[in-house]
């Protein structure tokens, strides 16, 4: 957790440089901490590594498999290790075999599939846009691993971005061209100290992660138990969710009735909270259903708003009694953290322009 190493050392805030699906996280996280991030600096970035429609930069799937097998050629004979590392970018022979040492000592054949598999799944795409911090675009005019488009598509959509291209370099752009990529990077962060823009404000949009939970047929399930018994099991309910927020370190924003909203700064928490509220509850008799979609939202007076808001609450309306369901962005958000899901479908969910690919939790460890 990048925000508990910067607490510990005392840092309240800092630059965040990102290579390669390094940029993922740190584009994350200056969205969701844009108080704690003073600028971003991203080198051979990419939000996406997937071939979509609209986004034609992408690997195939056949494209994938093919990279897996030949990077893993890293571990093998060393001339075709050679042949693998080559296509990151320009090297001599004492470069080349430098480069392959680097990843053969960093790593091994399970590592680095669970790294390509963990690639697979990363789209950051609907993030861009929330990234609020200074940020420099690093790319190679020669890298074969992203086409420098990403560079430019990323910068059209990050809404403080520039983008700088380095003439001639590939994806390792920084081991074949360090002393440009840092003398970029020093001006970068010269000029925005000497504008004065490091200085600390309050940010008013930030990249959250909302839940809503409610309890199934409650007005049934009320009548049933009469008004006290009722208002008991609330308390009970209320006591329930309230432990696993604090667990999950997830924030209480407003209770009605049976229905919960809170607010987290990690989808993969957020999703462990719902299933664990989805558990606890059903030794009161009930069943909850959960929702949850990550998106901007603005801050106003230490609540969030806006359409991210709305969205989560219609996807809550969704799920089925003792389902926790999520939006594709929750989805695409957590490569990597060992959750599954199950694909729902699309929804046209009420008073939101688009239609929505749901997905349920089937698997949160």
């Amino acid at each position: 957790d990048v925000r508990a190493v910067m607490d510990a050392v005392g840092s309240r805030r800092a630059a965040f440089y990102g290579a390669s699906e390094g940029a993922a996280m740190c584009i994350l996280f200056a969205a969701t901490y844009p108080d704690r991030t003073a600028a971003l600096v991203v080198r051979s970035a990419y939000p996406r590594r997937m071939w979509a429609p609209d986004y034609p930069w992408g690997l195939t799937e056949e494209g994938y498999e093919r990279d897996v097998e030949r990077d893993l050629r890293i571990f093998g004979a060393r001339d075709r290790a050679g042949e693998a590392v080559r296509r990151l970018g320009r090297f001599d022979d004492e470069e080349l075999m430098s480069a392959v040492d680097l990843f053969r000592f960093g790593s091994s054949p399970g590592s680095l599939e669970a790294l390509h598999r963990m690639n697979k799944e990363i789209d950051v795409r609907h993030v861009l846009p929330a990234v609020r911090v200074p940020t420099l675009i690093l790319h190679g005019s020669e890298d074969t691993i992203v086409p420098v488009d990403v560079a430019r598509y990323m910068g059209s959509r990050i809404p403080m971005a520039r983008v700088v291209e380095i003439p001639g370099a590939g994806h390792l752009a920084d081991r074949e061209s360090a002393a440009a990529i840092a003398a970029e990077v020093e001006r970068f962060l010269r000029d925005l100290w000497d504008a004065g823009g490091w200085e600390e404000g309050e940010p008013d949009r930030v990249l959250a992660t909302v839940l809503f939970t409610d309890i199934v047929g409650s007005t049934a399930k009320a009548t049933e138990l009469g008004d006290r018994p009722w208002r008991e099991l609330l308390e009970r309910h209320h006591a329930l969710i309230r432990r696993e927020l604090v667990r999950f370190r997830g924030a209480e924003l407003d209770v009605a009735g049976d229905g919960f909203f809170a607010r987290f700064d990690g989808p993969a928490r957020a999703i462990r909270c719902a299933c664990a509220i989805t558990e606890s509850v059903r030794e009161l008799g009930v069943e909850v259903r959960a929702g949850l979609h990550t998106g901007e939202c603005e801050v106003m007076d230490g609540k969030v708003g806006g359409i991210a808001v709305h969205i989560g609450a219609r996807v809550a309306k969704e799920a089925q009694p003792g389902e926790v369901l999520v939006s594709s962005t929750v989805k695409d958000l957590v490569a990597g953290s060992g959750l599954r899901f199950r694909e729902r479908g699309t929804a046209a969910l009420k008073g939101v322009a688009e239609v929505w690919r749901l997905y349920a939790v089937e698997h949160a460890e």
